[in-house]
């Protein structure tokens, strides 16, 4: 799955505050995203957001 930098990724399951989508901020082993109706973010490893991607915006 090709997800870079600057992508936005739009999980399977939404955030508490409702918002589906996320920003990758920084990619590699674990991936670094930050969603985007609250600005919360977290680090996930690689399997688990390929696992939970349903669909990737290209900027």
């Amino acid at each position: 799955m090709e997800i870079h930098v600057g992508d936005i990724v739009k999980l399977k399951k939404g955030h508490p505050c409702g918002s589906f989508e996320w920003e990758v901020l920084r990619e590699g082993a674990d991936f670094r995203i930050k969603c985007v109706g609250c600005g919360h973010q977290i680090m996930i490893s690689r399997k688990n957001l390929e696992k939970s991607v349903k669909s990737v915006k290209k900027p």
